[in-house]
């Protein structure tokens, strides 16, 4: 089960980056806007116009914005990753999460010490 749940939180990793990649993308495909501006201010109008055609919208992979790859990363290996991880912790664990942790927590903590309680409250 901890190797399960280690390799979900590094798809958990995967996912973010895929999240990233897609909004620094299209801050990125924004910006081009400006460029492209500056370039008609400075009279480079072939180069400003280059970039309008060829760079502003285009896809980053065949047919495909990045927005398109988060939902099918999302829906199909992200999703079927973590049903097999609950499905194994359901029948393994009785559900429960972070087993390993909540075990080395057990063994760290100072009891009886404020700030090392169990649990909250």
């Amino acid at each position: 089960m901890g190797k399960l749940s280690e390799a979900l939180e590094t798809v958990e990793r995967v996912r973010g980056h895929l999240y990233s990649m897609h909004q620094l993308t299209g801050t990125a495909d924004f910006m081009l806007d400006e460029a492209v501006s500056l370039f008609m201010q400075g009279g480079h109008t072939a180069i400003a116009e280059r970039i309008e055609r060829e760079l502003i919208g285009r896809n980053v992979v065949p047919g495909r914005w990045t927005f398109q790859l988060v939902e099918e990363y999302d829906d199909g290996y992200y999703r079927e990753f973590r049903q097999m991880e609950q499905d194994a912790r359901d029948e393994l664990a009785g559900g429960r999460r972070h087993l390993y942790e909540a075990e080395l927590k057990e063994r760290r903590r100072t009891h009886g010490r404020r700030g090392h309680e169990a649990l909250p409250g």
